[in-house]
């Protein structure tokens, strides 16, 4: 669906950063959505989206478990 979301789990990427998270919620919503930038009455509604995306994003990052590596994903 959205191919230029980059992948964020190591060995892709050694190190996540909350504004690839961020990023990539944001990118998820509005393609989503549709909306580039939502209208003035739709920010809220989006806003909580990217927040909640990027949330359930960290959550995930933070208990997956890469095979070959000791520890956690994020």
């Amino acid at each position: 669906m959205c191919r230029s979301i980059k992948t964020l789990r190591p060995p892709v990427t050694p190190e996540v950063h909350e504004e690839d998270i961020r990023a990539a919620a944001l990118q998820y919503v509005r393609k989503v959505s549709g909306f580039r930038a939502p209208a003035a009455h739709n920010r809220e509604a989006f806003d909580r989206a990217v927040e909640a995306v990027a949330q359930a994003t960290a959550q995930l990052l933070g208990e997956l478990e890469v095979r070959g590596q000791s520890g956690r994903a994020a």
